[in-house]
Order: C-alpha cells, then sequence, then structure tokens
C-alpha cells in the first residue's frame, strides 16, 4: 500500500470482505517471497486496530482506538513518549519500529465475532498489516486469534476477560497482557468474605457468551470456596438493554446478593435496573442486600453515575495508580484528550508497545521470533508492577486491583477508589488448572 493511500493522520478505515476461508494472495503469502505474512518495506510498517466502533461496548471501543493512536505517535517520535520512558526495556527509541515509520488501519467489531473476523481479514489481506490488535469481547479475541494463527499473523489481545482467551481457545500467535476471570474470583472473594462474611447466597446474572460463563465460574466457585451458596443462575442476551424482567424475580429467590457478569452497557443497564427494583436498600437473610460487579471499568461506572457507590469489582488497572509508568501514560492521555485513559485504553497502549518491542529485541517482524521474544518477558514500568508474559498460555501475571464505586467522589472522573492491590502470586495458576482445560497453544505459525 502507499503511503498516497492513507490519510494525514497515517490511517485508512478498512472496509470488510466477506470470503468462506482465509485464503491469502499470493503477494502477501510467506512462500512468495519474504518467509512471512506481511514482511513490511523498508520504510513503514502498517498495524491493524480492531474495536467496537459500534454495539454495547463502543465506549470502549473508542477509549482503545485513543489509546493506539497515541501508542503510534509516540512510537513515531512525537509527544512526550509516554510509557517508553519508564518501560523496562528500553529497547524502543522513538524511530518507528526497526526504523519503520507505523502506520495503521481501522476495523468495527461490532462487538460480533463473524464482523470482527470480516474486518481482521481485510485488514490482512488488503492492506497488508503485520499485527492485528484490540476489541473488547472476549467472543471477538477467541474467533480474531483464530483467525490470526490461521493467517500467520500476531493478535495482541485487547480487552478480554474470558479464561477461554489463554485457555482452551489460546493459540501461539496470540497474546493476552489483560487479566482473566480467575484473576477476578481469587482477588475479590477474600474482599468480599472481610466486607460481607461468609454466609451469603448469591444470584448471577450472566451474559451469554465464554466471557460470561468463564467470569460465573471463577465467581462462583471463588465464593462457594468461602462458604458462599449459589441460589441461581440465569444468563441474558448480549443484546438485552431492559433487565427489568430478569431483576424482578431476584428478591423472592432467596439471594441475598447478586452478581452481575456483565460489561460494557450490559453492566450499565442491569445495574440501573436493579437500583430501581430497589435492590440496593432491600433486606434478605437477616443482611443487607449487597450487588457485586466482578468486572470494573471508569467507562462503565461513568455510565451508571451514583448507582455504582459502594460495589466491590476487579479491574485490570485504573488511572488513580501512583507508579511511574501508570502516571506517564494517564499525562500523556490526559494532555491529548482531556481526560484520564480507561483499563481498556491502558491495556491497548500496553499491547502496542509490547509488540513493537518484541519486534526491536528480535530484529525482526517474523511472527515466530517475535513470539519468541514475548514468551516468559519480563517487565516493569509500565503499570501494575513487575509483570511476566507466561510462556506455557501467553497469560500475562501482574498485581491486580480490586475496587468499589466511591461515595463521594470529587469529580466526574473519580468514580472508583482501589481497595486492595492483589499481588500477582495470589492470582497466579498452573496452566493445566480446570477452569483453563482443554486445548493447546501449538506452534508459531509464519503463514509459510
Amino acid at each position: 500500500m502507499s503511503k498516497s493511500n492513507f490519510s494525514r493522520r497515517g490511517v485508512l478505515k478498512t472496509g470488510m470482505v466477506a470470503s468462506a476461508g482465509l485464503a491469502l494472495p499470493q503477494y502477501l503469502r510467506a512462500d512468495g517471497h519474504t518467509g512471512f505474512t506481511n514482511a513490511p518495506g523498508d520504510s513503514e510498517v502498517i498495524l491493524g486496530f480492531n474495536v467496537p466502533q459500534t454495539g454495547p461496548y463502543a465506549d470502549e471501543g473508542a477509549d482503545e482506538l485513543r489509546a493506539y493512536e497515541l501508542a503510534v505517535e509516540h512510537l513515531n517520535g512525537g509527544g512526550d513518549g509516554g510509557m517508553m520512558s519508564t518501560f523496562s526495556s528500553q529497547a524502543l527509541d522513538g524511530t518507528g519500529i526497526l526504523g519503520r515509520e507505523v502506520k495503521y488501519v481501522t476495523g468495527d467489531t461490532q462487538t460480533k465475532s463473524d464482523a470482527a473476523r470480516a474486518s481482521a481479514r481485510s485488514m490482512i489481506e488488503k492492506d497488508g498489516a503485520v499485527m492485528i490488535t484490540g476489541g473488547s469481547s472476549s467472543g471477538v479475541a477467541v474467533a480474531v486469534q483464530a483467525l490470526c494463527q490461521e493467517a500467520g499473523i500476531i493478535f495482541m489481545a485487547g480487552l478480554t476477560h474470558s479464561n477461554d482467551t489463554t485457555g482452551k481457545d489460546k493459540r501461539a500467535n496470540g497474546f493476552r497482557h489483560f487479566f482473566n476471570s480467575y484473576m477476578s474470583g481469587a482477588a475479590l472473594a477474600p474482599v468480599l468474605e472481610a466486607a460481607y462474611g461468609n454466609n451469603r447466597k448469591a444470584y448471577h446474572l450472566t451474559a451469554d457468551y465464554n466471557w460470561g460463563y468463564t467470569t460465573q465460574e471463577a465467581v462462583q466457585s471463588s465464593t462457594e470456596a468461602m462458604g458462599w451458596e449459589t441460589v441461581n443462575t440465569v444468563l441474558t442476551p448480549l443484546t438485552q438493554t431492559d433487565f427489568s424482567s430478569y431483576i424482578a424475580p431476584v428478591l423472592n429467590s432467596g439471594a441475598d446478593v447478586l452478581v452481575l457478569n456483565h460489561y460494557g452497557g450490559n453492566m450499565v443497564n442491569s445495574l440501573t435496573n436493579a437500583v430501581q427494583f430497589g435492590l440496593r436498600e432491600a433486606q434478605a437473610n437477616g443482611q443487607n442486600f449487597e450487588i457485586v460487579v466482578p468486572l470494573y471499568s471508569r467507562l462503565m461506572a461513568k455510565g451508571a453515575g451514583a448507582n455504582v457507590k459502594g460495589i466491590f469489582g476487579s479491574t485490570n488497572w485504573h488511572w488513580s495508580l501512583q507508579d511511574a509508568g501508570s502516571q506517564a501514560f494517564v499525562r500523556s492521555f490526559g494532555t491529548k484528550y482531556g481526560f484520564p485513559p480507561s483499563q481498556a485504553a491502558h491495556t491497548c497502549y500496553v499491547q502496542t508497545l509490547l509488540y513493537a518491542d518484541a519486534v526491536t529485541r528480535a530484529g525482526s517482524f517474523n511472527p515466530c521470533a517475535v513470539g519468541e521474544a514475548l514468551e516468559d518477558f519480563e517487565f516493569d514500568g509500565l503499570g501494575n508492577g513487575p509483570t511476566l508474559y507466561r510462556g506455557e498460555d501467553h497469560q500475562c501475571f501482574k498485581d491486580v486491583l480490586v475496587v468499589k464505586g466511591k461515595e463521594n467522589p470529587e469529580n466526574e472522573f473519580d468514580l472508583l477508589e482501589i481497595v486492595e492491590v492483589t499481588p500477582a502470586a495470589q492470582v497466579t495458576y498452573p496452566a493445566d488448572h480446570p477452569q483453563f482445560a482443554g486445548g493447546a497453544l501449538g506452534t508459531c505459525n509464519p503463514g509459510a
């Protein structure tokens, strides 16, 4: 692709192609001339940013795209460099990636697996993207990760929390920085026990796709291990906007805790409905009724407003962290956009830097060389403390945050407060843990 096909900002919004399989044109195939899929030329390299620009997770997608644009700016030597100065590797120098200017294309996943695969395929086939990243849905992540494995492209997952992404559906070409459902359960359980005791009855409303299933499993198993009883589990469609019919039966169920395994706009709507039905003022089994949101974000808290006050949940990262890397990112993002970044923005920015760093350390864009550079890579300076990209499953292990809605926020962004920084050791598990059973990492595919 020539530079003339790009706008001045270096971005081209890709269209979608609807083919049954991934048949790479000869000039993109590894056996054509390069040794791997979409080897960049001497002057520029193209990355594919695949985010939900429409659908229930569109707010997260918009923040992801902001972070990607900031990362490209920093990689190309613009702005203040952000986390490149705090990143322990110190391999990146602001001259692009291996001396090539970073360009990018974008796609809309629509929070739908088929749409996400189609837009990723278009970025690979039409635009020559050498790496795909993004998404705010585990269903999307699993689908695009499988496509990238088939195509011989590295996939740097965006916001994906399901155990499956680095569990039964893991792939050698895929890497996840974001934490997962098991980690949320392991971090939340001790905090919930201290706050609400071990004699509780929980009712789960769960988004009907792989993220919901594994989040319910993780929270249910961790709370039952400390003595809680699960009285009911109900699946809700991802497209649901009014949860009144799902909330109404909760007060007569014998439960005294509602667990909302919902994310994005789904969580905003279900929590709002729960408050409207009086759950926050109710009592059951002689105790105050409580609500838990296993996976939180600042954007969700903003959408739900005062309804989040006092409600516990977990998060991958928060803009109030005081480590040098987090504050460098908050400063850069805030200067560019006028508000603090979300956890979705953080993980997408970090994934972009981690990819660029791995290419630089490997001295090659070959996905197998990049994967080798990422496997068992230990680093610091990107938030959440020392971090390991485990080679066995391509999952990052780092500190996990337990947060709750702030009772007296000082401004419109001061919505969540960190109540516990759970050390990485407490949320680390063996790669063959039962919640991650099945599937094999396999071997790297360079596209040959």
